[in-house]
């Protein structure tokens, strides 16, 4: 019998740790507003369900690639993550426009984020293989569900951002560092597991 809590749990702890997402949702809650920053995160959730679904397809097929397409896989998005964060670290203070922020740069960073990638094979080889190899829609079904979790914690993400907008606004460079160092930590970690 599959087991909803043990996924869910997985699925929720998963998606609601920081990386790319999460801290640049809640970066631009804070310089945009909740309002200004959802074409990010309708981005990010139109790209997540996009990888979700090709990574269900593909996930038993590339079971004997997974190790050689590992480490490129690890080095682009580490060297992504490290770019943001050196973006971070260096912007100003609030700014209200920028090309990295809209609807395509949500829906890009999804398909080099390797978090999503973990996520979605973890989810699907621990829990839902198992039980719903090869039916079509109960799988289509799981990937849309995870897509959809990581977009609501992406969202509470930059809800907090934007709460939260008066002290990050007051303490720019504090915060722009701390996330550039979150970023940092979330690239160091991808070769620590």
């Amino acid at each position: 019998m599959f087991n909803w809590f043990s996924f869910l749990t997985y699925a929720v702890v998963t998606a609601i740790t920081p990386g790319p997402n999460n801290i640049m949702s809640m970066t631009n809650g804070s310089r945009k507003g909740f309002r200004k920053a959802l074409p990010f995160n309708l981005g990010i959730w139109v790209g997540f369900s996009i990888v979700m679904v090709l990574c269900t397809v593909f996930c038993s097929l590339l079971s004997a690639l997974i190790p050689k397409i590992k480490t490129p896989m690890l080095v682009v998005g580490a060297a992504y993550m490290l770019y943001l964060a050196w973006e971070t670290f260096r912007s100003g203070g609030i700014e209200e426009g920028s090309h990295r922020d809209g609807f395509l740069s949500g829906l890009l960073l999804q398909f080099i984020n390797p978090k999503i990638y973990v996520y979605c094979i973890m989810s699907m080889e621990a829990y839902i293989l198992p039980y719903f190899s090869g039916q079509v829609l109960p799988l289509l079904g799981f990937a849309l569900l995870l897509a959809f979790i990581g977009f609501f914690f992406t969202l509470c993400w930059s809800a907090f951002g934007s709460v939260f907008h008066w002290l990050f606004s007051k303490h720019a460079k504090v915060v722009n560092t701390i996330m550039a160092l979150l970023l940092v930590y979330c690239a160091v970690s991808l070769f620590l597991a």
